[in-house]
């Protein structure tokens, strides 16, 4: 079951944001927060009382509480990898180590007696198989990426699948970072440009960088990285379809009744047997094939469709009427399709992640 989560970073907020943001956010089903230690520059004392109120109001909403650490703030507080009282006298659900404690440490540190989940850098080449191996406890493992402030600097797409194929491989749970859109946000550091874990996503809308994630199949939880969300953006995350990918359609004017059924009323899958050419949908065909039903050809002026046009095919193939057909690559216009719709430019990016046999699904609007 995917979790969606926020952040928040109190010593750069007042209580009362905060609270009012959980209160928020726990209203749209988000059930994670990740915060962190490594920016705050509190005595042991004040660390330890803050946060624990903190852990006390995020537990009062149902929430489950990351921190990232390191070993300059275990120092700070007094831990050590074979003794993490502290962090469980606070409350804390789990803990981030954005830099580990190499093999040795990182075994005794899973195996602590109060069951606190540890959460590894999934950026980076942690060797979760050889932990595993050398006794670490799988079960208070989890995977969570890095966010990325400065522009530029987000995991490369490409970088990032190879990370998470090496991940895959665990079976460990998986987060990774969007960003809010929202103006003057804010992070850890003093930079302002949003916190995603991928460069390619800073900037799209929230829930195009959570379905882009979706699609990989790999990923689990979904973070906003930087606060304060909007509640819009909260809202749109928690209305994707955890179950399937999902696109937004821009449709075409005067579209059929029964085109509109075919797009909104059937599940999609891609066939296993899948042609260069398109994504074939096909089970509203067993429908609209039958003489008694009907989608009437609609003129279309373009010699060609394009990647991401959404086409059904009409009357005039009658065996095939009713076929929801994505196109991937420039394919003619023979006059037995109908355009009725297209995906977005910027969601083209999680077309190219649907396979064969993958459900995928149309936001009705």
């Amino acid at each position: 079951m995917h979790k969606l989560g926020i952040s928040l970073y109190p010593e750069h907020s007042t209580k009362e944001k905060d609270w009012a943001y959980m209160e928020l956010a726990a209203k749209y089903g988000f059930t994670r927060i990740f915060t962190c230690l490594l920016s705050v520059t509190e005595t042991k004392e004040e660390i330890i009382k803050n946060f624990t109120e903190f852990m006390n109001k995020a537990h009062e909403y149902g929430y489950e509480v990351a921190v990232d650490t390191n070993q300059f703030v275990f120092e700070r507080l007094g831990a050590k990898p074979d003794d993490i009282k502290v962090f469980a006298d606070m409350g804390v659900d789990i803990i981030r180590l954005d830099m580990d404690f190499g093999l040795h440490g990182n075994v005794l540190i899973t195996q602590n007696p109060y069951n606190i989940k540890i959460e590894f850098n999934g950026s980076g080449d942690t060797e979760i198989e050889r932990l595993i191996r050398h006794g670490a406890n799988p079960y208070n493992m989890i995977i969570c990426h890095n966010f990325y402030p400065q522009k530029y600097t987000g995991l490369g797409w490409e970088t990032f699948c190879n990370f998470n194929k090496a991940w895959a491989k665990t079976g460990l749970r998986l987060a990774a970072f969007v960003s809010s859109n929202n103006a003057d946000t804010f992070g850890p550091w003093p930079v302002k440009a949003g916190l995603p874990t991928c460069e390619i996503h800073r900037h799209l809308p929230i829930d195009v960088q959570a379905r882009h994630l979706l699609a990989t199949g790999v990923i689990d939880d979904i973070l906003i990285g930087n606060c304060f969300a909007t509640e819009e953006e909260l809202k749109a995350l928690s209305e994707i379809d955890l179950n399937k990918t999902t696109f937004n359609i821009d449709l075409v004017d005067g579209l059929q009744e029964s085109e509109l059924d075919v797009i909104f009323n059937y599940p999609h899958g891609g066939r296993g047997d899948a042609p260069d050419y398109m994504l074939r949908s096909s089970m509203p065909r067993f429908k609209y094939k039958q003489p008694d039903q009907s989608i009437a050809p609609r003129a279309y002026e373009g010699e060609c469709f394009h990647r991401g046009d959404i086409v059904v095919v009409n009357d005039n193939l009658k065996h095939y009427c009713g076929e929801l057909q994505v196109v991937l690559k420039d394919m003619p216009n023979d006059g037995e399709r109908n355009l009725v719709g297209r995906i977005p430019e910027n969601e083209l990016i999680i077309l190219d992640l649907v396979k064969e046999n993958m459900p995928f699904g149309f936001i009705k609007k």
